[in-house]
């Protein structure tokens, strides 16, 4: 049998990988920059260490609470945990400099062969694909024939790119890593931030998630934004400046997000699985746990058909895919482009974060990845909360028509509506 080429060796490529050779499929890994650490806020769901066979040294942090932040730094104490205590009840942090080579070196261990060097061109034919990539050591251009490809190439996908596929709208995630005083590190011990507000995100969120030694402090901007992500990174530092005070910036980094996913995955003899299908999920951005996902759909599709690599064969895997997972990412879409709307909508979701129904909910459908069924009394007791918040933050207050707005303007310049230094306000 030829191998099967998988382009990109992060957590979706490594997973395909070794489900692949531990299943007797030979595979070649193709890797463009061995060195290379994906910019990445590191949260996983405690099913993945089980599910992937990950350790738990991998894991840098188990974060058991978020703060949400409002514009007007109105808080939500989010607890991590579905509709029953468990062990589990905890958000992972890792770090990709620890994670992707563990996964990256179990597959080649377990059989996968893996080349340092840059995808050119695929040309699918009759009995394979011809493969033209150009190795990292010697900078000359090779050639190899394989019997299927997984593009795991991410959100510039050259896979995606050599096929022809447009190019899927994109936003940026920029971060700094913080070593911190050990007396600033102790107030996120368990605890992540999430920041909201158009001063530091305009259509998504900024962040403080907390390592082993350090945290990372980051934000993303969608289509539009990209080109003031810097700014808004300098004004998440500036919001949180007492707390991050005497710290270290050790590390930058920054990089593309896909927005939506892709309308087609599996094609003859090739299929993209994680950030090269757009396999990010709204709301959150989460992509690690479904890179692995579908990368190990991916690879369970071609050990079920091999040696048929057909369009008909591989479209199973797409079908699967989105039979399991189609209302989430749709709903989770929708959540994003309503909650992140306007700054009066961040505030609405900032009181909806507060219903111990949408928390249990939240976390239970993100601990076992799948659509919780919601009772019928808490989808009242929900919606009757949403709608009161509509009404507060929309509707100003009779005899102060300008006094909401004035709270909301001010917010976005880093004060409070009084003109002095923004201070964490908790209504």
């Amino acid at each position: 049998m030829k191998p099967i080429l998988i382009v990109g060796a992060s957590v979706g490529g490594a997973t395909a990988a070794n489900t692949l050779v531990n299943a007797g499929v030979p595979v070649i890994l193709l890797e463009r920059d061995l060195k290379w650490v994906k910019p990445c806020g590191g949260a996983l769901p405690p099913i993945a260490f089980d599910e992937f066979d990950i350790p738990q040294h991998l894991i840098s942090r188990k974060v058991k609470t978020t703060m949400i932040y409002s514009p007007t730094d109105r808080t939500a104490v989010v607890k991590v945990a579905g509709l029953e205590d468990t062990a589990n009840d905890y958000v992972a942090m890792a770090c990709r400099e620890d994670l992707d080579p563990y996964l990256r070196n179990r597959a080649v261990q377990n059989g996968a062969k893996l080349i340092e060097g840059s995808l050119s061109d695929l040309d699918v034919q009759h009995d394979g694909v011809q493969v033209t990539y150009r190795d990292k050591a010697s900078g000359q251009k090779e050639t190899m024939h394989v019997e299927a490809v997984i593009g795991a190439d991410g959100a510039y996908s050259t896979t995606a790119k050599v096929l022809g596929l447009e190019r899927l709208p994109r936003c940026i995630a920029i971060q700094e890593r913080i070593r911190l005083p050990e007396s600033k590190m102790a107030q996120w011990e368990d605890t992540a931030d999430l920041y909201l507000g158009r001063n530091v995100s305009p259509d998504l969120y900024a962040w403080v998630f907390p390592k082993s030694d350090h945290v990372a402090i980051g934000c993303g901007a969608g289509p539009g934004n990209t080109k003031e992500a810097r700014q808004l990174l300098a004004n998440l530092k500036e919001r949180i400046a007492p707390r991050i005070k005497g710290g270290e910036v050790f590390l930058e980094e920054a990089y593309s997000l896909p927005m939506h996913p892709r309308k087609q995955i599996a094609f003859e003899r090739v299929m993209l699985i994680g950030d090269a299908a757009g396999l990010v999920v709204g709301t959150s951005g989460e992509g690690i746990y479904w890179a692995m996902k579908s990368g190990k759909c991916a690879a369970e599709t071609l050990i079920e058909h091999l040696p048929d690599t057909s369009l008909q064969a591989l479209r199973s895997y797409e079908k699967n895919w989105w039979k399991e997972y189609r209302t989430m990412y749709r709903f989770l879409q929708w959540l994003q482009k309503w909650g992140y709307g306007n700054e009066r909508q961040m505030e609405v979701f900032t009181d909806m974060c507060r219903s111990q129904d949408v928390q249990q909910l939240t976390f239970e459908s993100y601990m076992h990845k799948n659509m919780t069924p919601v009772p019928w009394f808490a989808q009242m007791r929900m919606t009757g909360g949403i709608l009161t918040s509509q009404v507060r933050h929309y509707l100003p207050k009779r005899g102060s028509p300008n006094k909401q707005q004035a709270a909301y303007e001010a917010a976005a310049d880093g004060r409070d509506a009084s003109g002095d230094p923004r201070s964490r306000a908790q209504a």
